[in-house]
Protein backbone atom coordinates (compact mmCIF):
# COMPACT_ATOMS: atom_id res chain seq x y z
CA UNK A 1 0.00 0.00 0.00
CA UNK A 2 1.07 3.71 -0.36
CA UNK A 3 0.21 6.11 2.19
CA UNK A 4 0.09 10.20 1.77
CA UNK A 5 -0.39 13.09 4.48
CA UNK A 6 -4.42 13.57 3.94
CA UNK A 7 -4.55 16.97 3.83
CA UNK A 8 -3.65 18.85 7.33
CA UNK A 9 -6.10 16.80 9.50
CA UNK A 10 -2.86 14.75 10.47
CA UNK A 11 -3.32 11.51 9.39
CA UNK A 12 -1.26 9.35 6.67
CA UNK A 13 -4.19 7.76 4.76
CA UNK A 14 -3.81 4.71 2.25
CA UNK A 15 -3.71 6.68 -0.90
CA UNK A 16 -6.43 4.03 -1.86
CA UNK A 17 -9.76 5.00 0.73
CA UNK A 18 -11.95 2.16 1.54
CA UNK A 19 -15.57 3.17 0.05
CA UNK A 20 -18.03 1.73 2.35
CA UNK A 21 -20.62 1.87 0.28
CA UNK A 22 -19.77 -1.58 -0.89
CA UNK A 23 -21.26 -2.90 2.94
CA UNK A 24 -24.57 -1.46 2.26
CA UNK A 25 -26.65 -4.49 1.05
CA UNK A 26 -24.10 -6.92 2.46
CA UNK A 27 -25.10 -9.80 5.20
CA UNK A 28 -22.75 -9.23 8.12
CA UNK A 29 -20.09 -12.61 7.49
CA UNK A 30 -19.45 -10.72 4.01
CA UNK A 31 -19.10 -7.38 5.05
CA UNK A 32 -16.38 -9.03 8.02
CA UNK A 33 -14.65 -11.32 4.74
CA UNK A 34 -14.21 -7.84 2.90
CA UNK A 35 -13.28 -5.75 5.34
CA UNK A 36 -10.41 -8.17 6.49
CA UNK A 37 -8.92 -8.20 3.11
CA UNK A 38 -8.62 -4.47 2.73
CA UNK A 39 -7.49 -4.83 6.43
CA UNK A 40 -4.38 -6.64 4.77
CA UNK A 41 -4.34 -4.97 2.19
CA UNK A 42 -2.50 -1.86 4.20
CA UNK A 43 -5.84 0.65 4.37
CA UNK A 44 -6.41 2.41 6.95
CA UNK A 45 -8.99 4.95 6.33
CA UNK A 46 -12.57 4.24 5.92
CA UNK A 47 -15.08 6.36 3.96
CA UNK A 48 -19.04 5.73 4.69
CA UNK A 49 -22.18 7.78 4.58
CA UNK A 50 -25.54 7.68 6.57
CA UNK A 51 -27.48 7.24 3.15
CA UNK A 52 -25.21 3.99 2.09
CA UNK A 53 -27.91 1.10 3.35
CA UNK A 54 -26.61 -0.68 6.39
CA UNK A 55 -22.69 0.31 5.78
CA UNK A 56 -22.20 1.99 8.93
CA UNK A 57 -24.18 -1.01 11.24
CA UNK A 58 -21.73 -3.44 9.47
CA UNK A 59 -18.51 -1.54 10.00
CA UNK A 60 -19.09 -1.52 13.95
CA UNK A 61 -17.87 -5.04 14.70
CA UNK A 62 -14.94 -4.51 12.63
CA UNK A 63 -14.09 -0.61 14.62
CA UNK A 64 -14.32 -2.25 17.60
CA UNK A 65 -11.41 -4.25 17.56
CA UNK A 66 -9.55 -1.95 14.68
CA UNK A 67 -10.55 1.85 15.43
CA UNK A 68 -7.33 2.84 16.53
CA UNK A 69 -6.04 2.24 13.36
CA UNK A 70 -8.45 3.47 11.21
CA UNK A 71 -9.67 7.03 10.02
CA UNK A 72 -12.81 7.21 10.02
CA UNK A 73 -15.12 9.40 7.51
CA UNK A 74 -19.09 9.36 7.23
CA UNK A 75 -21.18 11.80 5.41
CA UNK A 76 -24.92 13.43 6.22
CA UNK A 77 -26.72 14.31 3.48
CA UNK A 78 -29.09 16.66 5.86
CA UNK A 79 -28.87 20.24 5.14
CA UNK A 80 -30.77 22.18 8.28
CA UNK A 81 -28.58 21.62 11.81
CA UNK A 82 -31.00 19.93 13.81
CA UNK A 83 -31.02 17.22 10.60
CA UNK A 84 -27.36 17.06 10.38
CA UNK A 85 -26.93 17.22 14.37
CA UNK A 86 -29.12 13.93 14.75
CA UNK A 87 -27.69 11.99 11.62
CA UNK A 88 -24.01 12.50 12.86
CA UNK A 89 -25.04 11.05 16.29
CA UNK A 90 -26.97 8.21 14.44
CA UNK A 91 -23.84 7.20 13.07
CA UNK A 92 -22.05 7.40 15.98
CA UNK A 93 -24.71 4.79 17.23
CA UNK A 94 -24.47 2.73 14.39
CA UNK A 95 -20.77 2.17 14.28
CA UNK A 96 -20.84 2.28 18.23
CA UNK A 97 -17.60 5.02 18.44
CA UNK A 98 -17.22 8.24 20.30
CA UNK A 99 -16.55 10.12 17.19
CA UNK A 100 -15.44 10.22 13.69
CA UNK A 101 -12.47 11.57 12.24
CA UNK A 102 -14.61 13.23 9.12
CA UNK A 103 -17.98 14.25 8.55
CA UNK A 104 -18.30 15.70 5.43
CA UNK A 105 -21.77 17.21 3.79
CA UNK A 106 -22.41 14.86 1.27
CA UNK A 107 -23.57 15.47 -2.47
CA UNK A 108 -23.51 19.53 -1.79
CA UNK A 109 -24.27 20.84 -5.36
CA UNK A 110 -27.23 22.27 -5.75
CA UNK A 111 -27.86 26.18 -5.39
CA UNK A 112 -30.52 25.81 -2.74
CA UNK A 113 -29.43 23.14 -0.85
CA UNK A 114 -26.28 25.15 -0.20
CA UNK A 115 -27.47 28.17 1.08
CA UNK A 116 -29.97 26.22 3.34
CA UNK A 117 -26.44 24.24 5.06
CA UNK A 118 -24.27 26.73 4.58
CA UNK A 119 -26.68 29.39 5.81
CA UNK A 120 -27.34 30.38 9.61
CA UNK A 121 -28.86 27.53 11.51
CA UNK A 122 -27.80 25.00 8.29
CA UNK A 123 -25.84 21.82 8.82
CA UNK A 124 -21.87 23.50 8.60
CA UNK A 125 -23.17 25.67 11.91
CA UNK A 126 -24.37 21.96 13.54
CA UNK A 127 -20.94 20.69 12.20
CA UNK A 128 -19.03 23.51 13.44
CA UNK A 129 -20.36 22.88 17.06
CA UNK A 130 -20.06 18.98 16.83
CA UNK A 131 -16.36 19.20 16.52
CA UNK A 132 -15.99 22.07 19.01
CA UNK A 133 -17.78 18.69 21.30
CA UNK A 134 -15.10 16.39 20.15
CA UNK A 135 -18.00 13.84 18.21
CA UNK A 136 -16.02 14.73 15.07
CA UNK A 137 -12.51 16.09 14.36
CA UNK A 138 -12.47 17.31 11.01
CA UNK A 139 -15.30 18.50 7.90
CA UNK A 140 -15.25 18.19 4.67
CA UNK A 141 -17.71 17.90 1.57
CA UNK A 142 -18.71 15.73 -1.57
CA UNK A 143 -20.33 16.52 -4.78
CA UNK A 144 -20.98 14.08 -8.02
CA UNK A 145 -21.39 15.32 -11.38
CA UNK A 146 -19.65 18.17 -13.84
CA UNK A 147 -20.48 20.80 -11.36
CA UNK A 148 -18.97 19.85 -8.16
CA UNK A 149 -15.45 20.86 -9.00
CA UNK A 150 -16.78 24.83 -9.33
CA UNK A 151 -19.25 24.46 -6.14
CA UNK A 152 -16.10 22.52 -3.81
CA UNK A 153 -14.57 26.49 -5.11
CA UNK A 154 -17.21 28.19 -4.16
CA UNK A 155 -17.75 26.55 -0.54
CA UNK A 156 -14.51 26.43 0.08
CA UNK A 157 -14.57 30.62 -0.10
CA UNK A 158 -17.24 30.33 2.31
CA UNK A 159 -15.84 27.38 4.93
CA UNK A 160 -12.55 26.28 5.11
CA UNK A 161 -13.29 22.70 4.91
CA UNK A 162 -10.62 20.26 4.93
CA UNK A 163 -11.35 17.64 2.46
CA UNK A 164 -13.72 17.46 -0.53
CA UNK A 165 -14.12 14.73 -2.62
CA UNK A 166 -15.08 14.77 -6.59
CA UNK A 167 -15.29 12.61 -9.59
CA UNK A 168 -11.86 12.20 -11.45
CA UNK A 169 -11.02 9.48 -14.52
CA UNK A 170 -9.78 9.85 -17.81
CA UNK A 171 -13.70 10.05 -19.17
CA UNK A 172 -15.07 12.61 -17.31
CA UNK A 173 -11.50 14.63 -17.96
CA UNK A 174 -12.27 14.89 -21.58
CA UNK A 175 -14.71 17.44 -20.82
CA UNK A 176 -12.74 21.13 -21.17
CA UNK A 177 -14.90 22.64 -18.90
CA UNK A 178 -14.71 19.90 -16.21
CA UNK A 179 -10.78 19.91 -16.45
CA UNK A 180 -10.40 23.29 -16.01
CA UNK A 181 -13.10 23.15 -13.20
CA UNK A 182 -10.76 20.71 -11.55
CA UNK A 183 -7.25 21.87 -12.06
CA UNK A 184 -8.37 25.29 -10.31
CA UNK A 185 -9.98 23.33 -7.78
CA UNK A 186 -6.39 21.00 -7.09
CA UNK A 187 -4.28 24.19 -7.31
CA UNK A 188 -6.77 25.74 -4.20
CA UNK A 189 -6.35 22.82 -2.39
CA UNK A 190 -2.93 22.25 -2.70
CA UNK A 191 -2.20 25.67 -1.44
CA UNK A 192 -4.53 25.05 1.24
CA UNK A 193 -3.38 21.94 2.38
CA UNK A 194 -6.81 19.86 2.09
CA UNK A 195 -7.36 16.73 0.94
CA UNK A 196 -8.84 15.77 -2.18
CA UNK A 197 -10.58 12.45 -2.68
CA UNK A 198 -11.81 10.51 -6.10
CA UNK A 199 -14.61 8.59 -7.19
CA UNK A 200 -15.49 6.45 -9.94
CA UNK A 201 -12.22 6.01 -10.93
CA UNK A 202 -12.47 2.37 -12.76
CA UNK A 203 -16.59 3.80 -13.89
CA UNK A 204 -17.35 1.98 -17.43
CA UNK A 205 -20.55 3.83 -17.70
CA UNK A 206 -24.06 4.12 -17.12
CA UNK A 207 -26.05 1.16 -17.29
CA UNK A 208 -27.60 0.24 -20.95
CA UNK A 209 -30.88 -0.68 -21.60
CA UNK A 210 -29.62 -4.27 -23.25
CA UNK A 211 -27.99 -5.39 -19.93
CA UNK A 212 -29.27 -8.53 -19.05
CA UNK A 213 -32.17 -8.04 -16.53
CA UNK A 214 -30.39 -10.99 -13.86
CA UNK A 215 -27.57 -9.61 -13.94
CA UNK A 216 -25.74 -8.06 -10.86
CA UNK A 217 -25.69 -4.91 -10.06
CA UNK A 218 -23.62 -3.66 -7.56
CA UNK A 219 -23.32 -0.09 -7.89
CA UNK A 220 -25.72 2.71 -9.65
CA UNK A 221 -22.81 2.93 -12.81
CA UNK A 222 -21.49 -0.29 -14.68
CA UNK A 223 -17.69 -0.28 -13.68
CA UNK A 224 -15.11 -1.99 -15.85
CA UNK A 225 -14.15 -5.61 -14.90
CA UNK A 226 -11.04 -6.01 -17.11
CA UNK A 227 -8.07 -6.64 -14.62
CA UNK A 228 -5.76 -4.96 -17.28
CA UNK A 229 -8.13 -1.52 -17.69
CA UNK A 230 -8.74 -1.60 -14.25
CA UNK A 231 -5.23 -1.21 -13.41
CA UNK A 232 -4.75 1.81 -16.10
CA UNK A 233 -7.97 3.59 -14.67
CA UNK A 234 -6.00 3.48 -10.65
CA UNK A 235 -3.01 4.23 -12.49
CA UNK A 236 -4.32 7.03 -14.08
CA UNK A 237 -5.68 8.56 -10.18
CA UNK A 238 -2.47 7.73 -8.50
CA UNK A 239 0.15 9.08 -10.90
CA UNK A 240 -1.62 12.22 -9.30
CA UNK A 241 0.63 12.61 -5.89
CA UNK A 242 -2.02 15.26 -4.58
CA UNK A 243 -5.29 12.56 -4.90
CA UNK A 244 -6.58 9.84 -2.92
CA UNK A 245 -8.92 6.92 -4.54
CA UNK A 246 -12.39 5.78 -3.13
CA UNK A 247 -12.88 2.26 -3.91
CA UNK A 248 -15.75 0.83 -5.86
CA UNK A 249 -19.41 -0.06 -3.77
CA UNK A 250 -18.69 -3.45 -6.24
CA UNK A 251 -16.45 -5.09 -3.60
CA UNK A 252 -15.87 -8.08 -6.40
CA UNK A 253 -13.46 -5.73 -8.05
CA UNK A 254 -11.60 -4.90 -4.72
CA UNK A 255 -8.68 -7.37 -5.40
CA UNK A 256 -7.94 -6.16 -8.71
CA UNK A 257 -7.80 -2.49 -6.94
CA UNK A 258 -5.40 -4.12 -4.48
CA UNK A 259 -3.15 -5.48 -7.06
CA UNK A 260 -2.65 -2.36 -8.90
CA UNK A 261 -2.14 -0.71 -6.19
CA UNK A 262 0.85 -3.19 -5.83
CA UNK A 263 1.92 -3.23 -8.84
CA UNK A 264 1.63 0.86 -9.36
CA UNK A 265 4.33 0.99 -6.36
CA UNK A 266 6.92 -0.99 -8.46
CA UNK A 267 7.16 1.91 -10.89
CA UNK A 268 4.81 4.87 -9.97
CA UNK A 269 4.21 5.50 -13.43
CA UNK A 270 0.54 6.09 -15.29
CA UNK A 271 -1.02 4.85 -18.29
CA UNK A 272 -0.63 5.94 -21.93
CA UNK A 273 -2.95 7.98 -23.15
CA UNK A 274 -3.13 5.92 -26.34
CA UNK A 275 -3.55 2.95 -23.89
CA UNK A 276 -6.63 4.92 -22.27
CA UNK A 277 -8.34 5.57 -25.74
CA UNK A 278 -8.07 1.64 -26.56
CA UNK A 279 -10.24 0.78 -23.39
CA UNK A 280 -12.72 3.44 -23.76
CA UNK A 281 -13.15 2.02 -27.26
CA UNK A 282 -12.88 -1.43 -26.27
CA UNK A 283 -15.17 -1.14 -23.46
CA UNK A 284 -17.23 1.66 -24.47
CA UNK A 285 -16.35 3.78 -21.89
CA UNK A 286 -18.66 6.91 -21.65
CA UNK A 287 -18.91 9.98 -18.85
CA UNK A 288 -21.20 9.13 -15.96
CA UNK A 289 -21.99 13.15 -16.02
CA UNK A 290 -22.48 15.53 -18.57
CA UNK A 291 -23.82 18.88 -17.07
CA UNK A 292 -27.52 18.36 -18.61
CA UNK A 293 -29.65 15.21 -18.64
CA UNK A 294 -26.65 12.85 -17.04
CA UNK A 295 -26.25 14.78 -13.44
CA UNK A 296 -28.62 13.00 -11.52
CA UNK A 297 -27.09 9.88 -9.95
CA UNK A 298 -28.72 6.24 -10.88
Amino acid sequence: MIYAPFGRTGHTSSRLIFGAAALGAMSQSRADATLAASHAAGINHIDTAASYGDSEIRLADFLSDHRDRYFLATKTGDRTGSEARASLEQSLDRMRVDHVDLIQLHNLVEDDEWVIALGAGGALEALVAARDEGLCRHIGVTGHGVRVARMHLQSLERFDFESVLFPYNHSMMQNPVYRADVAELRARCRNGNIAMQTIKSVARRRWTDDTPPDQARFSWYEPLTDDGAIERAVRYVLSEPDLFLNTTSDARLHPSLYNAVERFIDDGSGPSEDDLIADATAFGVSPLFDGHDLEVIG
